[in-house]
């Protein structure tokens, strides 16, 4: 996060704020004072970049009736409360209802100083996390990853949220090309464990010993010691999870239980599959499918996100034209059509191939997806994707030309109501209807 984190420190005495601010300044901490909750509470909002200090008994609001305000406005703000003698109570009460924590004057610098750090990185991760769930509810901002607006890819990344939160192993499945190593990725980058190692072992791309030493040991090298030799949090994604030999299930499965009766096991395994989870559970032994999939989620398939193909197609084609030095080729209605009725077996990987090839067949002043489709196997398939309305359909084409048309013509509102002869005010419904924002062509 960009913005250094701070304490808000609330006390009506002086003396008080000024020695605590001190203490945490020369610890390394930002401080921010304030001499009653009124003024407090005239700064310190939802997605505060910090937490807050206060004194429980103060003329005015009182710290209770502070806390209480605070969690209204973000119920995940740590608020660590300051109390006198023979306030206990109070803090008791005061942590029922949802404090941080407390410290009882006169209070150790040093305990003052360890609560502080706890709720600050309590507070970084929840405001990272939230920072995360905002991208991930754009598909402009992860180009080429986590792309959509069809309620599938919405509750995609919902569920990636939630899973985040927890500790426990997970497994993933879904079609090839559907993105279920993107999803693993995202999943770690969201949770506890971001910044922390995230290893990758492909269980198709290495045969018995070698996966066996990656994983178990002996270390091969400096460079590559055993995953199970860690002793600091991580995420390890095993993926092909359904090709693992027998040998190594069984291996796997013995350190897992050892794991499971050690406090704090440092790794969390999220395991990928190209088979359903039923499939799955008929390839790997039992009682090891069972701890590998605690939790479980499946990756949407294209088909089923009939409403993002022109969208990601529209974006793939933009990407590539800019690594090929080349104009962004337009679609045809008829184009449309035929990648909208496509069932795409290979789903968003074998979509963003076509495109990729679409791109170079233009730099040749030559247009033809349906020619490009008929390689695929993909022209009969005569069945909209996903069986979805036509309506869905004519509404993703319609935002593709108005989106085509605001990157042409850098985001100018003037210039797209010429070219596409539609009024200012029908204009500005559709785009916030499908979600664009002039500033983003600019």
């Amino acid at each position: 996060m960009a913005e250094k984190l701070r304490v808000a420190i609330v006390d009506d005495e002086a003396d008080m704020r000024a020695s605590i601010s001190q203490w945490l300044e020369l610890s390394g901490y930002r401080t921010e004072c304030f001499d009653s909750a009124a003024k407090a509470l005239a700064v310190v909002g939802a997605n505060f970049p910090g937490i807050v200090l206060s004194d429980i008994r103060m003329p005015g609001i009182d710290g209770m009736e502070l806390l209480k305000k605070l969690h209204a406005i973000d119920s995940s703000l740590p608020v660590i409360m300051i109390t006198g003698h023979g306030d206990v109570q109070m803090a008791v009460e005061a942590m029922r209802i949802g404090a941080y924590d407390f410290v009882e004057k006169p209070f150790e610098p040093e305990r003052l100083s360890d609560l502080v750090r706890h709720a600050l990185d309590a507070r970084k991760l929840v405001l990272d996390n939230r920072a995360l769930r905002r991208e991930l509810s754009d598909g402009s901002v992860l180009m080429r990853k986590l792309m959509g607006s069809s309620p599938q890819v919405e509750k995609l990344r919902e569920d990636i949220l939630d899973l985040a939160q927890a500790d426990g192993n997970i497994m993933i499945t879904g079609e090839t090309g559907t993105g279920k190593s993107l999803v693993a990725r995202a999943i770690h980058a969201a949770g506890a464990r971001q910044g922390k190692p995230f290893v990758t072992l492909n269980c198709a791309a290495m045969d018995e010993d070698e996966l066996t030493a990656r994983l178990f040991g002996p270390a091969v090298s400096a460079e590559y010691r055993p995953v199970f030799s860690a002793s600091e949090p991580m995420t390890l994604c095993l993926e092909n999870i359904n090709l693992l030999t027998e040998v190594i299930q069984a291996k796997l499965l013995t350190k897992l239980e050892d794991l499971s009766d050690i406090d704090g096991n440092p790794i969390r395994i999220v395991s990928v599959s190209g088979q359903s989870a039923e499939e799955t559970r008929d390839v790997l032994r039992d009682d090891l499918f069972y701890r590998l999939a605690g939790m479980e989620l499946v990756v949407p398939t294209l088909r089923e996100r009939g409403e993002d193909i022109l969208l990601l197609f529209n974006r793939f084609l933009q990407v590539f034209a800019e690594d090929y030095g080349c104009d962004t080729p337009e679609l045809t209605a008829s184009d449309a059509a035929s990648l909208l009725h496509a069932t795409w077996p290979g789903n968003i990987r074998q979509l963003q191939n076509l495109a990729e090839r679409a791109v170079m067949q233009a730099r040749r002043e030559v247009s033809n997806i349906a020619a490009l489709l008929a390689e695929e196997g993909l022209q009969d398939a005569g069945i909209p994707s996903g069986n979805k309305p036509l309506k869905e359909h004519v509404e993703a084409f319609e935002r593709m030309l108005i989106e085509n048309a605001l990157r042409r013509n850098k985001g100018s509102v003037a210039a797209v109501m010429d070219e596409m002869s539609v009024p200012r005010r029908t204009l500005n419904e559709k785009m916030a209807k499908y979600g664009l924002s002039r500033a983003d062509y600019v």
